[in-house]
């Protein structure tokens, strides 16, 4: 299956869901960001088949009476907030699971991509990414077009996570592209300091910034019982080690090392959240939700 391919129950879930800035206050008095609200009151944007959980509301009856199918009518407003999802394609996010050879940390990335581009969809709110590579940051502009997902998903298609971005170089970049009262989501395994840095930097300049670190199943559990050879995709330094020997201390110290990223980000004022690649992408969108713990 495509890492864009979202199952009916994911889509379903999904439509409960909202990433909202936490700066959607100053946007609108009720609390709410002025985002390209659809409804009935707004000038009209297009048809659209109906989809499981949408307002009846928003049936277009007079079109049902002619065609016998459900479609609802979409309106819109433009919105002043727009969703960036900053990827990183470095060479660790290619990290697989033994389980599950073919699926990397890099599709696992691709796919919350997709739903995160799905929830803002449904809000109605702009969406862009901006994937991180050695050779140069490749910007796809935010829009709240339907089609710039089609967009995102054939410039993503191809992509293969190698080498190491250049952080440093590509903060200004993100700086001009990500508007404060925007919402950066950083999808990494948060194995690169410098990257850690730059959504740091991105969150002391006032930005409303999200680090999701995503992990391998194989990460979180250990589940190595023989001889093995543990290898650096970035670096090439090389690890020889018995898994069941190392198991105990590699998550005791693992996980030391995730929480002290959690209380840095956290510190700057960023969201943070877990996610693996062997779970929806859905839980870690719930957990954005939760304010950020502000040092």
């Amino acid at each position: 299956m495509s890492p864009f391919d979202l199952p009916p129950d994911l889509r379903s879930r999904l439509r409960r869901l909202s990433l909202t800035p936490r700066a959607a206050a100053v946007l609108n008095g009720d609390g709410h960001h002025a985002s390209r609200n659809r409804g009935g009151a707004m000038e009209f944007a297009q048809y659209r088949a109906y989809e499981r959980g949408d307002d009846l509301r928003r049936i277009d009856w007079k079109l049902y009476s002619r065609s016998d199918k459900f479609f609802v009518r979409d309106a819109e407003r433009e919105s002043p907030v727009a969703i960036w999802v900053v990827l990183d394609a470095s060479a660790s996010m290619g990290q697989t699971d033994l389980a599950k050879p073919s699926w990397t940390r890099f599709d696992a990335a691709r796919r919350l991509t997709a739903a995160i581009i799905e929830v803002a969809l449904q809000q109605g709110d702009r969406f862009g990414v901006i994937v991180a590579q050695a050779e140069g940051a490749i910007v796809l502009p935010p829009s709240s077009d339907s089609r710039h997902r089609d967009r995102i998903r054939l410039a993503l298609g191809p992509l293969r996570p190698e080498s190491v971005p250049q952080w440093e170089r590509d903060l200004k970049l993100l700086g001009e592209r990500i508007a404060p009262g925007d919402l950066a989501i950083f999808i990494s395994d948060g194995f690169d300091d410098t990257c850690v840095a730059a959504a740091e930097r991105l969150a002391a300049s006032g930005r409303d910034v999200s680090f999701v670190q995503l992990l391998t199943g194989d990460e979180r559990d250990f589940p190595f019982d023989r001889s093995l050879l543990f290898r650096d995709p970035e670096s090439d330094i090389a690890l020889a080690g018995d898994g069941r020997g190392l198991r105990a201390d590699f998550l005791t110290r693992f996980a030391e090392a995730r929480a002290a990223l959690r209380a840095r980000l956290e510190a700057k004022g960023a969201r943070f959240v877990e996610h693996f690649s062997d779970r929806d992408p859905d839980q870690p969108i719930q957990d954005l939700s939760r304010p950020a713990t502000r040092g």
